[in-house]
């Protein structure tokens, strides 16, 4: 062998950028002994000669490819492969197939994105195949899945695998965790007769097995209604095979897949998808293996017992990843968070994983009091997030283990006692207009107080001790409209309708301000124009001043604010610029909503005949109450905000000593490394930086993880009920519109009355709320920042709906029922 061809048992893990990913991975398993057939790799050094990649990547992928199947391939890189070949033997039939550097990747698989030729015979129609593989790395698909992943066109490279072929009685692939449910101990097995091929590209209806430990837990047969086969001379054909009702595998065959599997996952110490192939003397051979790349990363374990885990990320709007600098300021708010309610700073039940946070949940399902509070609770903030966990009770590894609600019930006393909470909610009863205003002046309060302590200290001490000052003046509201739907007969929706227009609210505030700004830029044509040409007109300036420190994603500290970078706000106030309808204006409309509910006051208290006077005490404190329920997050972010420039000043430090590129670079610390007085920190930074990346393209985040790898909603589907999508109501009406399915609100056009399909919301989201007809979100329940909004500005809305944003189209026609929580698609 030379540069241009390598044997698979010259090869080993290290040498992705010579041999690419599929064959570093065929080396390795060669090396440790497991039954891959004979075969060598062409390398990238080979593709070079005949590509120039910075030219190929400023062209088109048809040019591309045009060029590299035109040009011949250079004598002595012909040479190479014949040799190869020969050795292999006497005209031996192969499988030739890419092998790009960026390929078979732990977060990038590129299954199927290049191009496979099967029972390729002879050293010309070899040689041919090796071009034609150097060309597929330049397909439409290819090139998009590389810049979907942030792959750069110019770095990557195609090495080819020639691997003789297996004449496959039966074949097919194996993952060797549960790539739907993620359970980490199944072994999932498709299998069909013939070539793999039919299994691999979707093209049969394989049978289905499944592995739990040393038993077949599922076997589900599959029509495998037709094969693929190799042909005498080279090539394949599609046979007809019609109906096939017996199993393609033996019991045994399944088990000893199963343990190949094991080894392969022990091997790379990761689940694996591999390919395999048995011929048609019985033998096993493993013709690939790569990682799973859609398994979400599992929490550290120390005990190795079965855990719960509940992701307070996603609880909280955030699909994306948080910052290092962001999971550091909420390590500091939990370990408060645990001295405060248990008395334990040091507690294990903060978890990272995946970049995300989670709370380990284990010792709440196993007691009788946590499970109803918290599951209650959720069921109020996220509902398909209750719906998950009560889906465990059952569970005998989460069975209850403390009965007692005395333990409970103590913690409780001693915290009403130290935070007085029964006086705070008896003097919001009686006086709610003081209890507002002593609860607005904790702004300057909080500022005042952080701005003399570490960033550490003001985290453990600014938050999580603020919250009981607060949380029971908001309570008193809820209280009071629980209260009036025990005195009176109330139909449905008709309690959400006084929670409209409510005062007090400083997420509506917040909203409103932007659309008096989108006002007063409208009615100054300097402004309008300043506007228009992307200046900044001074009216943006005087809301910025103001609300700042608000960001779309907002928890993490490690963010942008709209201060230092208000692309969001413009596209806000475009938005707000195309409203011409007076009768639409978010001012109109909250306004009416206010009216509305008054009315409905109004109308229950008549309704409770003798003890109306009770439902217009209840309800009024309610409106002047409830409100205040977004004003502790509110002064959270106030307080990031603050820390956040802080930490922004010793960034700016540290790049001006030269130990980061960019100021910004410092949210990619911890407040540790942040404070360091010497050491390199751009190479911190950067490895951060590749996996935060990485992490901001997943897909899918569970809403709870078991300690195994499954994802209990995978597995738990809910009870059906009627309407094409149903979901949690949260706002009580009915519209039918066009939906607008939203990712990321930043930059997001929304024409006045359309439906609004988002994953979930948080405030940063809300002022595309002022222009929506309805409101449709995955995620979220009857309280959330989502719901609590739509409902005050008068807007139908359903949260908790499975799949909407797949599911529903941009342009499709929707009704969404905010009083029963069915979203139904209305065919033209």
């Amino acid at each position: 062998m030379d540069d241009y061809c390598v044997d698979f048992g010259a090869i080993d893990g290290t040498m992705l950028a010579t041999v690419g990913g599929k064959a570093a991975n065929l080396g390795e398993l060669t090396k440790a002994g497991l039954p891959v057939p004979q075969g060598f790799c062409v390398t990238t050094d080979a593709y070079r000669v005949v590509a120039e990649a910075d030219e190929l990547a400023s062209t088109t992928p048809e040019n591309a490819r045009r060029t590299l199947l035109e040009t011949p391939v250079p004598q002595e890189i012909r040479d190479a492969i014949v040799i190869a070949y020969r050795e292999l033997g006497d005209g031996v039939p192969v499988a030739v197939r890419s092998s790009a550097t960026a390929e078979d990747l732990p977060f990038a698989s590129f299954a199927g994105q290049q191009d496979t030729f099967l029972n390729v015979v002879g050293e010309d129609a070899v040689v041919d195949a090796v071009r034609r593989c150097w060309a597929s790395l330049w397909t439409d698909r290819a090139v998009s899945y590389r810049e979907t992943n942030g792959i750069d066109h110019t770095t990557t490279y195609l090495a080819v695998v020639v691997q003789r072929m297996v004449q496959s009685a039966v074949s097919g692939v194996m993952f060797t965790a549960n790539p739907v449910t993620g359970k980490r101990d199944q072994i999932v097995i498709d299998a069909s007769p013939g070539l793999g091929e039919a299994v691999v590209s979707g093209a049969v209806n394989p049978d289905h097995f499944v592995v739990d430990g040393g038993e077949i837990v599922e076997k589900r047969l599959g029509d495998k209604r037709f094969l693929i086969r190799s042909l005498p001379g080279g090539g394949t054909e599609h046979v007809e095979a019609g109906e096939n009702e017996e199993p393609c595998l033996a019991d045994g065959q399944i088990h000893a897949l199963a343990v190949l599997g094991r080894k392969v996952q022990a091997h790379y110490g990761s689940p694996q998808d591999t390919e395999w192939a048995i011929d048609a003397d019985g033998e096993l051979h493993l013709t690939q293996a790569r990682p799973i790349t859609t398994l979400f990363p599992l929490p550290d374990n120390p005990d190795g017992g079965a855990h719960v885990y509940f992701c307070f990320s996603l609880a909280q709007g955030l699909e994306r990843p948080i910052t290092p600098m962001g999971r550091a300021a909420f390590r500091e708010i939990a370990r408060s968070a645990f001295e405060i309610v248990i008395g334990d700073p040091a507690s294990q039940s903060y978890v990272e994983s995946g970049e995300r946070i989670f709370f380990d949940f284990t010792k709440v399902l196993q007691s009788r009091v946590g499970r109803e509070v918290v599951t209650r609770l959720l069921g109020v903030m996220e509902a398909r997030s209750s719906e998950v966990l009560r889906s465990l009770f059952d569970d005998p590894r989460f069975a209850i283990r403390n009965s007692s609600a005395t333990p409970a019930l103590k913690r409780v006393l001693r915290l009403a006692r130290r935070f007085s909470l029964p006086v705070t909610a008896v003097k919001a009863l009686v006086n709610p207009e003081k209890a507002v205003r002593n609860a607005l002046l904790m702004e300057r309060e909080v500022l005042e107080r952080s701005a003399a302590l570490p960033v550490e200290q003001a985290l453990r001490r600014c938050v999580v001790p603020m919250l009981p000052r607060l949380a029971p003046t908001a309570l008193v509201g809820f209280a009071m409209l629980g209260l009036v739907g025990k005195v009176v007969k109330v139909r449905p929706g008709e309690l959400q309708t006084v929670l409209r227009g409510l005062p007090n609210n400083i997420t509506t505030e917040m909203d409103m301000a932007m659309w008096d700004l989108a006002q007063e830029i409208r009615r100054d044509p300097v402004a309008l124009q300043q506007f228009q040409n992307g200046e900044r007109p001074a009216a943006l300036d005087r809301f910025l001043a103001k609300w700042g420190h608000r960001a779309v994603a907002e928890i993490d500290l490690g963010l942008p604010r709209w201060s230092d970078d208000p692309t969001h706000v413009i596209g806000v106030v475009r938005n707000f610029l195309r409203v011409e309808d007076e009768n639409a204006a978010p001012d109109v409309v909250f306004a009416r909503g206010a009216a509305e509910a008054e009315a409905m006051i109004e109308t229950l208290a008549r309704r409770a005949w003798g003890r109306g006077w009770f439902v217009r005490f209840a309800l009024r404190r309610t409106r002047l109450l409830a409100g205040l329920r977004e004003y502790p997050k509110y002064l959270v972010i106030t307080l990031f905000g603050a820390l956040r420039k802080r930490v922004s000043e010793i960034g700016a430090q540290l790049a001006a000593d030269g130990r980061l590129d960019a100021a910004e670079d410092v949210f990619f610390l911890d407040f540790e490394e942040m404070r360091s007085l010497q050491g390199e920190l751009r190479a911190i930074v950067a490895e951060r930086r590749e996996v935060y990346d990485r992490e901001m393209r997943r897909r899918h985040i569970p809403r709870v993880l078991l300690s195994d790898g499954t994802e209990p909603e995978a597995v738990h589907h809910g009870t059906p009920a009627e309407g094409d999508l149903v979901g949690t109501p949260a706002s009580a009406g009915t519209v039918t519109g066009i939906a607008r399915v939203v990712m990321d609100p930043v930059g997001a056009h929304l024409e006045p009355g359309e439906i609004l399909v988002a994953p979930s919301t948080d405030p940063g989201w809300t002022p595309l709320f002022l222009t929506a007809g309805g409101l449709v979100m995955e995620m979220g329940g009857a309280n959330s920042h989502g719901a609590v909004v739509a409902r005050e500005y008068g807007i139908p809305a359903v949260v908790g709906v499975r799949e909407a944003v797949t599911r529903i189209r941009t342009g499709e026609r929707i009704t969404v029922d905010g009083s029963t929580g069915a979203v139904i698609t209305i065919d033209d």
